[in-house]
């Protein structure tokens, strides 16, 4: 059993400043500087009015003219975010998150923890947050997103199946990154709930919408994919608060200091950095974050300076602090022959470094290996499949 925590609308909660801020009246994050201009989570007041989360900007304006837009804050809704996620870890959770505001994790392990029922599990979650959380349960993620969408907060709720899901909105879709796009289309095509959509054919709709549909209709009929939980990593990071408003070389000085002062924490322990994230606090509101990942495990500042600059280029406001993160720290890496002429234990394990640096990258499907299944077959996709590298 799958069991789901969903915080709604928590990327506005924390850029407003708390849940009591949105009675205010219809407000919704502001796009992001030198991103697409849509709107992000939305209010209540602003969704009973047609906004929802990816609406242009134009539009959710023209349909009310007195949308508060709030400065959106990256910064403070990942540390919010993290602290959540750590509360779960605590009761024994390995959770898997998408976006801030849902976690997943697969009750299976926790029963005997928590008086080997789900109500158990659920008691200790609600313990563990102390936030206004909605539970819901499932054999599959997408059946427990939907029930903690139907949830309250003093209540779990568990969809059992395709049968429970077949009277949700097919606007239920939209939190699935990968077929966000899809409910409008749909809609446009008298499809208005999951149980319309799991009634069209499987092929009708890999015609129409390719693999976005096969996965629709899979999320119709109760089946996702596996949970893919997170690891749990050390965190180490330094920060800067800037005496006045800086840009340009002055920020390029502040970022040097900060690397130097990473590399020299205790923490470290020689280790070497897969990825650093960049942030910062604006001087006209709001936060900024970007995410820059090494072409190999570093902790030279030569090397890493050249990358972080790049991404510090993309600021969009002067900024008053700057903060770095140390992410996937790994033992420094030994030099030697080349791959070649290496040792066939040390040449697997230079193989198998190069894959986690590409998978923190660009995920986990960023390596797979070729296995043959029907090589004889006439049909070429028949022949063989991909399946995850584990070298």
């Amino acid at each position: 059993m799958i069991v789901c925590v969903l915080l709604p609308r928590f990327d506005l909660v924390i850029a407003a400043g708390g849940r009591a801020a949105l009675a205010q009246g219809p407000m919704a994050l502001a796009p992001e500087p030198g991103r697409q201009q849509v709107v992000g989570e939305v209010s209540q007041a602003a969704e009973a009015l047609g906004i929802h989360p990816g609406m242009r900007l134009g539009e959710a304006l023209a349909r009310a003219p007195r949308l508060a837009l709030i400065p959106p804050d990256p910064v403070g809704v990942a540390d919010a975010w993290e602290r959540v996620l750590v509360r779960l870890e605590a009761v024994g959770a390995a959770v898997e998150s998408e976006r801030p505001g849902e976690a997943c994790f697969d009750a299976a392990g926790l029963r005997r923890l928590h008086g080997g029922t789900l109500d158990g599990i659920v008691a200790a979650v609600r313990d563990a947050l102390r936030l206004p959380a909605r539970i819901g349960a499932g054999p599959s993620r997408f059946c427990a997103l939907a029930g903690a969408a139907r949830a309250r907060t003093r209540r779990a709720h568990c969809v059992r199946g395709a049968q429970d899901l077949a009277g949700e909105p097919i606007a239920l879709l939209r939190r699935r990154t990968e077929i966000a796009h899809l409910p409008v289309q749909l809609e446009r095509l008298g499809v208005m709930t999951v149980g319309d959509l799991a009634a069209l054919s499987r092929a009708a709709l890999a015609d129409r919408f390719g693999p976005a549909g096969l996965l629709a209709h899979d999320l119709a009929h109760g089946l996702d994919r596996p949970l893919q939980p997170r690891t749990p990593q050390e965190v180490l990071e330094e920060r800067l608060e800037l005496e006045e408003a800086s840009s340009g070389i002055q920020l390029e000085r502040a970022l040097i200091l900060l690397v130097d002062r990473l590399l020299a924490r205790p923490e470290r322990r020689g280790r070497t950095l897969r990825a650093a994230t960049l942030a910062a606090g604006l001087v006209e509101g709001g936060t900024w974050r970007e995410r820059a990942v090494f072409r190999a495990s570093t902790a030279d500042p030569a090397r890493m300076h050249p990358a972080l600059a790049a991404r510090l280029a993309l600021l969009p406001a002067p900024a008053e602090s700057l903060r770095l993160t140390a992410e996937g720290l790994s033992a420094a890496p030994a030099t030697g022959p080349a791959l070649l002429e290496e040792p066939a234990e040390r040449q697997r394990e230079r193989l198998r470094e190069a894959v986690r640096q590409a998978r923190t990258a660009a995920g986990p499907q960023a390596a797979l290996r070729v296995l043959e299944v029907d090589p004889d077959s006439r049909i070429p996709e028949r022949r063989a499949v991909l399946t995850p590298f584990e070298g």
